[in-house]
């Protein structure tokens, strides 16, 4: 029996890569047998560059940046010698572990840093960048990133905008050709001139939400509160990711506001698509494309997946739905181990079985072996 475990981290607990070495320590107990081969996931969020680094073979190269308050901070990124590509996640540069001594303020908060990553990626020469969006603390629309990249915010007396809570008086944007982006190669995402100009850098951005970028969906009111904004906060970000649109298209002849994930990460998608040219795209597909998930399913003939938690969110793009959509699709078993899942009904029909863990955090290794092992006796019959 070949065996195909893809799932995806448990939250706080374990990476993907854990996980599946567990579910295999579990089946391998009793189908000894077995052909198991693992093939860790994710959707976009944190993990992403450490799943896709593992399965390519990259190498982690460390960067100097700026924390999401400006405090100095080295963050990390994915280099993928082969194809002379990386993975950057926002987080490292824009979440909690960029924060000193874990203080939020999400007015202040910003994604300066991840421009500086995106500058570090382009000097090494990559042709294509993939920048994972979630776990971030800002929200600012990408505004922090595009000043990174030499774009410039003015008011209307043309006074410079430094701080993303004053972009609620934003009029203006221009692009400056007095910063380091203009000794690399366009970051903008669009084909090369029919002059022969320098190839453009590709850049895709990951996520696994699909919320535009304003109103009762969008960035601030969806996920403000968990950032920690007040009543009063999110009207002041809510009116200035606004007036950031309404500059945006004006200035820059886009609109982006109401496409699918533009909300993600304190609408650094939307500022991704505006600002660089990128591709926004589904989390989950980026990962899977990138470690050859289909290929691995289709020699497979049991699929199994997982997350922390299974739940109505799982349907909205999350790594154990699309490992079962794509086993459905080749005509495959699939069954997920989760740590809990929720008494939805729909979620649990996507897969021919769930294994719950229960129990807590420190007892997840044992449990996840526990219950893969009662799969495989399930599987044996």
């Amino acid at each position: 029996m070949n065996i195909l475990i893809a799932p995806d981290k448990f939250k706080g607990s374990l990476s993907a890569r854990q996980v599946a070495e567990n579910i295999a320590l579990g089946i391998g107990d009793v189908i000894p047998d077995a052909q198991i081969e693992i093939a860790p996931v994710a959707d976009g969020g944190e993990g992403t560059a450490e799943v896709i680094c593992n399965a390519r073979g990259g190498e982690w190269v460390m960067c100097r940046t700026h924390g999401p308050l400006g405090n100095p901070i080295e963050a990390r990124y994915v280099w993928l010698g082969e194809n002379a590509s990386a993975v950057i996640e926002m987080s490292e540069a824009a979440g909690l572990r960029a924060l000193e001594n874990g203080v939020r303020d999400v007015l202040r908060a910003n994604t300066f840093g991840v421009g500086e990553m995106l500058l570090d990626v382009a000097k090494r020469g990559a042709h294509e960048i993939i920048v994972g969006l979630g776990g971030s603390v800002t929200n600012d629309g990408g505004f922090g990133m595009a000043r990174a990249l030499g774009f410039r915010f003015f008011d209307e007396r043309h006074n410079e905008i430094e701080k993303a809570v004053e972009l609620i008086s934003v009029t203006g944007i221009e692009a400056s050709v007095a910063t380091d982006v203009s000794s690399v190669p366009s970051l903008k995402s669009q084909p090369a001139s029919a002059s022969g100009g320098p190839l453009q850098m590709k850049i895709v951005a990951a996520c696994d939400v699909k919320n535009p970028l304003l109103g009762e969906t969008g960035a601030t009111r969806t996920f403000g509160p968990q950032k920690g904004a007040t009543s009063e906060q999110l009207e002041i970000l809510e009116r200035a990711l606004t007036r950031l649109a309404d500059t945006v298209t004006r200035e820059l002849g886009c609109d982006f506001r109401n496409k699918p994930g533009a909300g993600a990460a304190g609408g650094l998608g939307f500022g991704l698509m505006s600002f660089c040219g990128a591709e926004l795209r589904p989390g989950f597909d980026v990962v899977a494309d990138a470690v050859e998930l289909e290929k691995k399913i289709k020699s497979a003939d049991v699929v199994i997946t997982g997350e922390g938690k299974l739940d109505s969110q799982t349907l909205e793009g999350k790594a154990p739905a699309g490992v079962a959509r794509l086993a459905r699709k080749f005509g495959k078993r699939v069954f997920a181990v989760v740590g809990r899942v929720a008494a939805d009904q729909q979620v649990r029909e996507i897969f021919e079985g769930v294994y719950e863990l229960g129990g807590s955090i420190p007892q997840a290794r044992d449990l996840l072996r526990e219950r893969a092992r009662e799969l495989g006796s399930a599987l044996k019959y």
